[in-house]
């Protein structure tokens, strides 16, 4: 091959790359424009929730891979919280942490991990106290939401419809969860798998009977307002009895709480007294061993008052 072979190769082929390199170009602007225009239309719709730029994007999908971060973000999305798993679990890593180094520097260097698994129990307790949190704030408004739709039922209106106007006048969070029903439903899903979802991500038995009310008269076509009517009068009797019950048991719930920290000050009081007593005390197995039974006696106490305080209304 020649020089003037060469030099119309090299050409060719710078030509070829150029056009490839433009062609590229073009198709990531057009792609990443479609992009756009489909988010903020899914966005206008409601589908996608605009909200603050996410952190910790690539642990973010690390996690969602594993059956772990499946699981939470379950859990994330039954509690409201405007967190992804990635964050989540960067921010429960960091707790760990710091209770770790508090641990170590207040008590002594053999509490350090048993705080860090403390944090570990502290995130998922938190998990467990906003879901049960969001839950309670629902059921208050099941009473309401009832009301709304035995109104627009009596006024001839379907039950999709309904739904979606009790989206719009309900506050969180059954306006939120409810405007998940109302889009499940108008990309195709029946009444019954959304609702059904709607009482997995809030689970109460006053849901259950408010939805199997709604899908057992869907199925059957007949009218809703009568029994609407009495849930309604019904759910409203059962919010002012669980009220009174949590008002009744507020002191015994306070005393489950005080329990455990009343051992953790005794450590800290013990140390005060005697500067570097827990150091000696853990430094031996046996003083370790007793420390990991007190402990377990306190998490025992703990548990025991929670469940002899817990009555189901």
């Amino acid at each position: 091959m020649d020089m003037d072979d060469l030099i119309l190769l090299t050409t060719g082929v710078t030509l070829l790359a150029c056009v490839l390199i433009v062609l590229g170009l073009h198709a990531y602007a057009s792609g990443r424009a479609q992009h756009e225009a489909l988010v903020d239309r899914l966005s206008t719709t409601g589908q996608i929730p605009v909200g603050r730029r996410r952190r910790f994007r690539g642990v973010d999908r690390r996690i969602r891979r594993t059956a772990f971060g499946k699981k939470l973000e379950l859990k994330l999305a039954a509690t409201g919280l405007d967190l992804t798993p990635g964050e989540f679990f960067v921010y429960m890593v960091a707790t760990i942490a710091a209770l770790w180094i508090i641990g170590q520097a207040m008590l002594a260097a053999f509490f350090g991990p048993l705080f860090g698994l403390l944090g570990i129990y502290v995130a998922l307790q938190f998990l467990n106290w906003q879901r049960q949190k969001r839950i309670e704030k629902f059921i208050n408004q099941l009473p309401e939401l009832s009301r709304i739709l035995a109104n627009a039922t009596q006024a001839g209106l379907a039950l999709r419809t309904a739904l979606s106007m009790a989206a719009d006048e309900l506050e969180a969070p059954a306006g939120e969860e409810l405007a998940k029903v109302a889009n499940q439903l108008a990309v195709g899903h029946s009444i019954d798998d959304a609702l059904g979802e709607l009482t997995e991500r809030l689970p109460s038995r006053e849901l259950v009977v408010l939805v199997t009310t709604l899908i057992l008269s869907n199925r059957a076509g007949g009218t809703v307002v009568a029994a609407l009517r009495n849930l309604t009068e019904t759910l409203e009797e059962r919010k002012e009895t669980r009220r009174e019950v949590r008002t009744q048991l507020s002191q015994v719930s306070t005393t489950s709480y005080a329990v455990p920290v009343m051992g953790v000050g005794s450590l800290l009081l013990m140390n005060s007294v005697k500067d570097g007593a827990l150091d000696r005390m853990t430094g031996s197995a046996v003083g370790q061993i007793c420390v990991i039974v007190a402990f377990g006696l306190y998490a025992v106490g703990f548990i025991l008052i929670r469940r002899m305080s817990r009555i189901d209304v």
